[in-house]
């Protein structure tokens, strides 16, 4: 293989318009550059540059043979990269957001187990089941749970299903009467997260694909899916709640399976960030943490 040194020399001549600045830049006798870019020149059969007192222009070919040389040393450049990051130590903060559910039943392990890794790097979690932006608000990485993220400026790793299930108390499904279709559900109580659209829908599909849309007005608001739970354990109405919040409750009988032959869309948790060059270490290892282990822990 060639040694193309002289096509990186090439593309920094290029960039500082001439001999004696790029000389400066890389360090090397304006000589030993000129030397060098006559010799590539010879090498290639072809004139690339011409050289007026002024300035250097380059040639037709000398403008298209530019553009592979900018690609290598931008190559280069990322390969460094990625042994800078190996190399550099972890440290400062990392802002990171995710919903109530997330935080509490599954980050209250993983972050204090990163912190004892990482002892230099600082974490600023912020919990909310609020959209949040990730440039405005200047968070490095969030924790979504939505079907989707479309937004082509996000990198959006999927990482493990939440199923969400009908659930309601014995006591008020004896009241209600053992539902047989979904518009059986319309005067039922609900309890609900809020949700800013204001619409507040079942989306439920049956075993033989047939979809229906119920329509509620809930009972209860609330962002905390615990109290959520708690109420509809108290038999105060029905909630729409992660399978896995719900398991222990189902066990024991405190919930019983609303309408268990209709299934509810499954949402996925999403680990979101801008972009993948030029994350800080301590970002980056993050990232990594999480996306090894939050598909290993339990979902909610």
């Amino acid at each position: 293989m060639k040694d193309l040194t002289n096509l990186a020399l090439f593309a920094q001549v290029m960039e500082q318009g001439s001999f004696s600045q790029a000389a400066r830049v890389l360090g090397i006798p304006k000589s030993t550059l000129s030397r060098r870019i006559a010799d590539l020149e010879k090498e290639q059969g072809v004139r690339l540059l011409n050289r007026t007192t002024r300035k250097l222009v380059p040639t037709a070919i000398g403008r298209e043979f530019l553009e592979p040389c900018q690609a290598l040393v931008a190559a280069a450049q990322a390969a460094e990269q990625v042994t800078q990051r190996v190399q550099e130590k972890p440290r400062g903060r990392v802002r990171i957001s995710c919903p109530y559910a997330v935080s509490q039943n599954m980050l209250v392990h993983l972050i204090p187990e990163f912190m004892a890794q990482y002892p230099e790097v600082q974490v600023d979690l912020w919990v909310t089941n609020q959209p949040i932006n990730l440039l405005t608000d200047q968070v490095d990485i969030a924790l979504r749970v939505r079907a989707g993220v479309e937004d082509s400026s996000l990198i959006v790793r999927p990482l493990t299903p939440s199923i969400q299930c009908l659930v309601a108390h014995p006591d008020y499904l004896a009241e209600r009467g053992e539902p047989r279709q979904p518009t059986d559900l319309i005067s039922w109580a609900s309890l609900s997260m809020p949700y800013t659209s204001g619409r507040y829908t079942y989306e439920l599909t049956s075993n033989q694909g047939e979809t229906v849309i119920i329509n509620h007005q809930p009972r209860l608001l609330s962002d905390d899916l615990w109290m959520l739970r708690e109420a509809a354990a108290k038999a105060q109405g029905l909630a729409a709640l992660p399978e896995d919040l719900c398991r222990q409750y189902l066990e024991t009988g405190k919930l019983v399976r609303v309408l268990p032959e209709w299934q509810l869309p499954v949402s996925h948790l999403h680990l979101v960030y801008q972009q993948r060059q030029g994350l800080l270490p301590a970002v980056r290892v993050l990232i990594d943490w999480l996306v090894e282990r939050l598909p290993n822990t339990a979902t909610f």
